[in-house]
């Protein structure tokens, strides 16, 4: 049987930005070995609830918007872009559902950040304001190892490095917001080793594959081993998963 991963479209209102952001991720998942089910974002509840009836796991993908500040009890900053309220609605949903069913989650940079507010963590806004970071970690699409991230030892991150390498990476970078404060039960996992931006959190269960990287894989799929890992990872966890029921 077919592993099938529900995804939501990245953004309700941007149909470009979705016709060039999807496909990506659409392409990884298929490369692993799973059948991507896109979410539209204009559907239903009840269709979606269906949807996610017939899924093995979430993928919540990047976005061109930030997540509603108001959602970790903060005003908006003149520097916080605006929000994609259809969106947020929709992963929450996602969320809801993966939780209540230990369903794989990967979520990738807005995904992450919608996946730690979500769990009651905090944002920084802007990193160029807030920390005044040396880093640039929006340098664009075009640069596939922007800067390099520490992994922590042991994490389910860790094991997607190649056999007896250093517990490092070189990554990406396309985002202006990171996490500040973790939400419950979220472990960070990786950090920008030059300015210790927080680059992944995890769900600290052995029993719930919930994964989260700001940077973006599905971009650099064909030249990063590490980065076909963390797909393939998660389609093999997806793979495995069984509802709670059939699981007794």
């Amino acid at each position: 049987m077919t592993v099938r991963i529900a995804i939501p479209e990245p953004s309700s209102s941007d149909a470009e930005y979705n016709s060039r952001s999807l496909p990506a991720y659409v392409e990884s998942l298929e490369a692993a070995g799973a059948a991507a089910v896109v979410v539209r974002l204009n559907q239903a509840q009840i269709e979606v609830e269906k949807l996610l009836a017939a899924v093995q796991g979430i993928l919540l993908p990047g976005s061109r918007f930030d997540v509603d500040p108001a959602r970790y009890g903060e005003a908006r900053i003149p520097e916080c872009g605006e929000s994609d309220f259809v969106r947020e609605a929709v992963d929450e949903m996602l969320l809801n559902d993966a939780f209540a069913s230990k369903k794989p989650v990967l979520a990738i940079c807005h995904g992450a950040q919608m996946l730690n507010v979500w769990r009651q963590g905090s944002l920084i806004q802007d990193l160029a304001s807030d920390l005044k970071t040396s880093v640039n970690h929006e340098p664009g699409r075009s640069v596939v190892e922007a800067h390099p991230v520490k992994i922590a030892e042991g994490s389910r991150l860790s094991a997607t490095l190649p056999a007896g390498g250093a517990l490092e990476a070189l990554v990406n970078s396309s985002h202006h917001q990171a996490i500040r404060i973790p939400g419950r039960d979220l472990r960070v996992t990786a950090v920008s080793q030059v300015d210790g931006v927080i680059e992944a959190v995890e769900l600290d269960s052995p029993e719930h594959f919930v994964v989260a990287v700001q940077w973006h894989p599905e971009r650099t799929r064909n030249e990063s081993e590490v980065s076909r890992s963390i797909f393939s990872t998660f389609v093999k966890q997806a793979a495995a998963w069984q509802p709670p029921d059939a699981a007794r």
